[in-house]
């Protein structure tokens, strides 16, 4: 039996290379291992390649260090006025002490779920139904605060609480339709007033600039015309005063002057006035020229003046 010796040499070697192989650990990125050694906490191996001694160590818990999302489902709760609503939640966690998380608490999802639902009860009993549905940032912020600091003994980190559903009665959710409906119907009714005021605000407007328009068109006519019958007026005394003026140039006898009057005086009754006065100075001279004028018309004079 000597050619078993080397076999069974080979055997051991083979199963103690693939029992000390068995006992080296890859820890993974984002991973951390928790080791115990004889029952008690040894360390954490974070990333890298690491040997766990037989027998005596091993691996208490495999922790990741990744960003966690966790979603519960609804929970009740009533509000300062007594209404009773379903809320459920969102929960972002991160693990910062792998130790505390292994060691810090038996259940720490059900520790979280917890303690989520008795904080939520307690701010949404300070609230009454119209503040818990518009203050859903100060919700989530106390949230916040208050989980991340009860969790800081377990080894997580509370990033984000978010309110994902607030789910009132259906009597409740049924009343607000109704006052949503009530609501848009009242802005509707101002909007439309509102137009039906400005709509008629704009009409008054372009009446009043029509009607000033109108006055000023009107004024400039009449200044218009104003400035033509004055501008005529100022023609014809210039023409008068040019006529005058020549009228002295040429040294008019006394006779010619007389003439003008009377012609002036026949012109001023011409169709218009019933009685004239003629002045003393120059009624001889009218005579005279009526005769002369009868003389000139009458064609029987003609022989006679022979």
């Amino acid at each position: 039996m000597p050619f078993l010796v080397p076999i069974i040499w080979i055997v051991l070697a083979i199963i103690l290379i693939a029992f000390l192989a068995s006992n080296i650990v890859i820890v993974p990125q984002a991973r951390a291992y928790v080791i115990e050694r004889l029952g008690t906490y040894q360390g954490t191996w974070n990333t890298g390649l690491h040997f766990k001694i037989p027998l005596f160590e091993r691996i208490a818990r495999k922790v990741t260090l990744k960003e966690q999302v966790v979603d519960f489902p609804p929970q009740p709760v009533i509000t300062k006025d007594n209404v009773t609503m379903q809320i459920d939640t969102v929960v972002y966690f991160q693990i910062t002490d792998s130790k505390l998380f292994a060691y810090g608490i038996e259940s720490p999802m059900s520790a979280i779920e917890n303690l989520t639902a008795t904080t939520l009860r307690n701010i949404i009993g300070d609230l009454e139904l119209d503040q818990t549905l518009t203050s859903r940032d100060i919700i989530n912020t106390k949230m916040r605060a208050i989980l991340d600091e009860a969790t800081d003994a377990w080894g997580i980190k509370i990033n984000r609480v978010e309110l994902k559903n607030i789910m009132p009665p259906a009597a409740i959710q049924e009343s607000m339709e109704k006052q949503m409906k009530a609501e848009r119907e009242r802005r509707e009714a101002i909007l439309v007033a509102e137009g039906q005021k400005q709509s008629a605000i704009l009409v008054a407007e372009g009446e009043k600039e029509s009607t000033v328009l109108r006055a000023e068109a009107s004024r400039l006519a009449k200044i218009k015309e104003a400035e033509g019958e004055a501008e005529a007026l100022l023609t014809v005394q210039k023409a008068l005063a040019e006529s005058i003026e020549m009228l002295n140039k040429a040294e008019p006898t006394e006779q010619i002057i007389k003439l003008k009057s009377l012609e002036a005086f026949s012109q001023a009754a011409d169709g218009r006035a019933t009685k004239i006065i003629i002045p003393s100075e120059i009624q001889g001279l009218a005579g005279l020229a009526t005769s002369f004028k009868e003389v000139i018309t009458d064609p029987k004079s003609e022989p006679a003046a022979k």
